[in-house]
């Protein structure tokens, strides 16, 4: 199943790109900015993650960004993450990143959007991968702190397809962001949320019908009420679920224990997502081969993660066609290959 997993077309839909920070990367922009860190190698920053749930990983999250200071550094950034892509057949992806973890360390907005945009628009050109870009509000920030930052990003609209919410859950329900929400559908942003990770699945149904999102992100909490279950299942609103980000952050005590597979089993739109590969040990194919390994999925429902991801994706139909194609192909072709 390795073998097919390594080839196997895929689309991610669910990635932080402050969350692809390798310790190495992290260490040479700390030496190239002058930024001190409370590490004194790379294997020290590996043998800090180790994390019991979502906020002691974002404490050390936060102190990594520190390094990201100049565009180069946010090219760099994205450039690995986006190499690591072509490994994994990644076609296409969709990338969140938090302006306020950088604006308020002084980094300019333009900083980060053109740095990023840089390295996507290179490898679509280089590695024929294409992407989107989402910008998410810190939730555990407040409401007019999003304001301001929604109000940032209007000059760059050109080039940010949506507008996300992560960070943490708990004490932060959508409904805190409903104005902010609101106001960015009426800028003609698409929307998304993190809802029902650590959170309960009323979250959910908050981003629902408050937020208007397109896609839930993580939302592995709906299998807590069948009646969001079999609303998901009828409205194939998207999930970006994070195995391995899943169980890391204690979410799940063990793959095993993961839903994805009843989520998938249920008829649910659900996808594969690396989430903040860096940190959680895995990217894309870590994560399918993660999910394969301990939950019984055949090769026909392992490529309905890809085709479910094409589906969810904000690209053109045109565009989907041909990724859809591609994918079915590789299917036939490896279907009875042992």
């Amino acid at each position: 199943m390795k073998a097919f997993i390594s080839e196997l077309p895929k689309v991610e839909l669910h990635l932080h790109i402050e969350g692809t920070l390798e310790p190495e990367l992290m260490f040479e922009l700390a030496r190239r900015n002058k930024v001190d860190i409370p590490f004194d190698t790379p294997e020290a920053v590996r043998a800090a993650y180790d994390f019991h749930n979502l906020q002691s990983f974002l404490d050390i999250y936060y102190q990594g960004a520190n390094v990201l200071i100049h565009e180069q550094d946010f090219f760099d950034l994205t450039w690995a993450y986006l190499l690591r892509c072509q490994q994994d057949n990644v076609m296409h992806t969709e990338i969140f990143f938090d302006p306020q973890t950088h604006t308020d360390r002084g980094v300019h907005f333009s900083t980060v959007v053109n740095g990023i945009q840089m390295a996507l628009s290179q490898a679509e050109k280089e590695l024929g991968i294409s992407s989107q870009l989402i910008m998410c509000f810190l939730r555990h920030l407040d409401e007019d702190a999003a304001f301001s930052t929604l109000e940032m990003a209007l000059p760059y609209k050109d080039k940010i397809v949506g507008i996300g919410l992560d960070s943490s859950e708990q004490g932060n329900p959508p409904e805190k962001f409903k104005r902010v929400f609101e106001r960015a559908l009426e800028y003609g942003f698409l929307t998304v949320a993190h809802a029902g990770e650590e959170g309960p699945a009323q979250n959910i149904y908050d981003a629902m019908d408050m937020l208007k999102v397109s896609r839930i992100d993580h939302g592995v909490s709906c299998s807590q009420d069948a009646t969001l279950m079999n609303r998901l299942a009828t409205s194939q609103l998207p999930l970006t679920v994070c195995p391995l980000s899943n169980t890391r952050l204690k979410v799940f005590d063990s793959m095993e224990q993961h839903n994805i597979a009843a989520l998938l089993h249920h008829g649910l739109c659900v996808t594969i997502n690396s989430d903040d590969p860096a940190y959680f040990g895995g990217y894309m194919t870590d994560n399918f081969n993660a999910v394969a390994e301990a939950l019984p999925l055949t090769r026909s429902e392992l490529t309905q993660f890809t085709l479910n991801a094409i589906e969810a994706s904000f690209i053109n139909d045109d565009a989907k066609a041909v990724m859809r194609e591609r994918t079915q192909a590789y299917l036939t072709a490896n279907q009875d290959v042992e």
